[in-house]
């Protein structure tokens, strides 16, 4: 009996060997893997189809924005590049010239404006002709002030106010284009001065003319005193005559 025993375990020890080593070679091909792929209980994690799998836009896939200067509207395209206005180019300093005399000045055109030369060929550095001179020394001809209606043009001595003047378009100048200066008050408010004088020959016994320029208190006075018996009446006529006396607003006659 102990020998059939002995014999029997002896069996049951290779049947589980041969158990185990079965099992191992199930496992290592593959169909008995643990892994998420066959397990039948596994759920994988849901990717809605509706959104993006990146919000983020790969550098060479975005638009580029290519902002238009303000100046270019206002620069001739493929016209001739010394008729360019002052803004659509930039120009380097002649420190040899000689105020007020005409010199050569090196120029180059700003970015995005066209422009040629004689032969029709596409420039971009060139020269231009223009005197030696900044802008706030130019003839008053080449430049526009503000002109204020708050100061007097009749006055002793003349009064002068701050203004604000910009070259015009066609000049060429040294230095800033925008300069303040003083000016004379040189504003009108639409008075004649050949309607005043007229007025004051005719009806300035009566004040017409100081009624006309505004002057309330003067046309009132001549007016009770009958022009002040003819003397006040000549003496207009002469201060109107000379530009002496001008509307009360201080405006200048048309």
């Amino acid at each position: 009996m102990a020998a059939l025993a002995v014999a029997l375990l002896r069996a049951l020890k290779r049947l589980c060997r041969v158990a185990l080593f079965l099992s191992q070679l199930y496992v290592l091909s593959g169909r008995g893997s643990l892994s998420l792929e066959h397990h039948p209980h596994a759920q994988l994690p849901k990717v809605s189809a509706m959104e993006p799998a990146s919000t983020q836009v790969p550098a060479s896939k975005v638009p580029e924005t290519t902002a238009v200067p303000s100046y270019v509207t206002r620069c001739p395209s493929n016209g001739p590049c010394s008729r360019l206005p002052p803004e659509c180019m930039t120009c380097r300093t002649n420190y040899s010239c000689t105020y007020g005399k005409p010199a050569l000045f090196e120029c180059e055109v700003k970015p995005q404006v066209h422009c040629v030369d004689e032969n029709n060929t596409r420039q971009k550095i060139f020269m231009i002709n223009m005197t030696c001179q900044f802008c706030w020394q130019l003839p008053p001809a080449e430049y526009v002030c503000s002109n204020p209606a708050n100061c007097k043009t009749v006055s002793c001595p003349r009064e002068r106010y701050l203004a604000n003047c910009t070259v015009r378009d066609h000049i060429h100048c040294l230095g800033n284009r925008n300069f303040p200066k003083m000016l004379y008050c040189n504003w009108t408010g639409g008075y004649k001065w050949s309607t005043a004088l007229a007025l004051s020959i005719t009806l300035g016994g009566f004040g017409a003319d100081r009624f006309y320029l505004g002057q309330w208190r003067e046309g009132l006075g001549k007016l009770f005193s009958f022009g002040g018996l003819g003397i006040w009446t000549l003496i207009d006529v002469l201060l109107i005559g000379v530009g002496y006396v001008g509307p009360a607003d201080g405006s200048l006659y048309i």
